[in-house]
């Protein structure tokens, strides 16, 4: 998926000539810390609501203002993995999205990428979800796609996690089917080592959790 893919229309950018006021009112109304400014389309920069609480003339426009704004932003034609790395490391819960000419194009919000990801992980879709363990160099994903078509099932999704100093990886897989059983026998039998399984109703009692987790590893 693309940055492009995940734009917003809902939250529109502040001009220059918008106050410093006005830009708090649309933070709080947009549940938002961060707020695209923009001028004929050029990104100017972003705005903090740190920056703005902090600010001792509410009254005055952005342009008159002595405000710091950061200009990070993204191109439609990035990857999401360019874009949470981005968000992650400036702890954004908003970020502008710029064409091939730097022009602003629209902006993505961290609420919007949580929803996304949702809809990228199946968690919509009815199945149940098998956790592995194994070495790296064990690793394969043609092996495990077999293993789970053999038994008349088909990979929803895939994800892939590892723990720092370690060689040891998670394959979070997510299937089209509740009954685990057949599959984890065959998991068993070719000896890996089944870590967790989920059957629905346990995969979406679990999703609030696994969502707070994804906003804690992002900082906010």
């Amino acid at each position: 998926m693309l940055a492009g893919d995940l734009i917003t229309d809902e939250i529109p950018p502040l001009k220059t000539t918008d106050t410093v006021e006005m830009a708090l009112d649309w933070m709080e109304q947009f549940k938002v810390s961060h707020l695209a400014v923009v001028n004929n389309r050029e990104l100017v920069g972003l705005v903090s609501e740190t920056d703005l609480l902090d600010y001792e003339h509410p009254e005055q426009e952005i342009s008159a203002s002595k405000l710091h704004l950061m200009r990070p932003a993204i191109h439609h034609y990035q990857h999401t993995y360019d874009l949470l790395r981005l968000m992650s490391s400036l702890n954004l819960t908003l970020i502008p999205v710029i064409d091939e000419k730097e022009l602003y194009k629209g902006c993505i919000t961290l609420q919007g990428i949580v929803q996304n990801l949702s809809n990228m992980a199946s968690v919509q879709n009815p199945g149940g979800v098998i956790v592995l363990e194994m070495n790296q160099h064990d690793y394969s994903v043609t092996h495990i796609g077999n293993i789970i078509e053999g038994n008349e099932a088909k990979i929803l999704s895939l994800h892939v996690s590892s723990q720092p100093d370690s060689t040891k990886i998670e394959v979070t897989i997510k299937v089209n089917r509740e009954n685990l059983s057949p599959i984890i026998q065959t998991f068993n039998r070719y000896n890996y080592s089944v870590k967790a399984t989920f059957q629905q109703g346990d995969y979406n009692k679990g999703l609030d959790d696994r969502l707070n987790e994804f906003m804690h590893f992002l900082n906010i």
